[in-house]
């Protein structure tokens, strides 16, 4: 099954071959684990995302349509993201003092560790379409064509909100970064 592409396997699953589920599961639970972490920040409800991820790619199968499984997936991750965040109120996500705490590392590991927590502050500073480019992009090694088919954009405006996201992530990590060395 190994050699079968998603697109192939997901057919199988579309005929009622429930079992080439598993194999897509397993191609995937956990990079999309790992994007709905980095949109969420929050390592339970990634986990129930997820699970629902997948629930809904059995549940809709009938629906798919779309030339890459991936980006199908992806799409179903994102919805699902965006729905559980409109639900949660943003005072769940780090507040100030989290932030003013997290700079008072003091072990061996304390320049890189901060540097680390600096950029995930700098991301959740992000719009969330913003922060969701940059997931995808550079967290997700998604392709631009692959975001715009997800976010059911054009290729042009990916890259346009990808340079600008990219750009504001910049300024706001060097603006913490020096704010950390004063």
């Amino acid at each position: 099954m190994e050699n079968l592409t998603d697109e192939e396997l997901m057919e199988f699953v579309v005929g009622g071959n429930l079992d080439m589920m598993h194999h897509l599961f397993l191609r995937y639970h956990i990079k999309i684990y790992n994007f709905c972490l980095q949109m969420t920040r929050d390592k339970h409800l990634s986990k129930d995302i997820t699970q629902e991820v997948f629930y809904k790619v059995l549940k809709h199968r009938e629906t798919y349509k779309q030339s890459k499984f991936s980006s199908w997936l992806y799409a179903i991750a994102r919805n699902l993201c965006k729905d559980h965040y409109k639900i949660l109120n943003k005072t769940q996500r780090l507040n100030d003092n989290d932030l003013k705490d997290s700079y008072k590392i003091n072990d061996t590991r304390s320049e890189s560790l901060g540097s680390i927590r600096q950029l995930n502050f700098a991301l959740d500073e992000l719009s969330d379409s913003d922060r969701e480019l940059i997931v995808m992009g550079k967290y997700q090694g998604l392709k631009y064509h692959e975001i715009a088919e997800i976010t059911n954009s054009t290729l042009g405006a990916v890259k346009t909100k990808m340079h600008r996201a990219m750009q504001k992530l910049k300024d706001s990590y060097f603006l913490k970064t020096k704010h950390h060395e004063l």
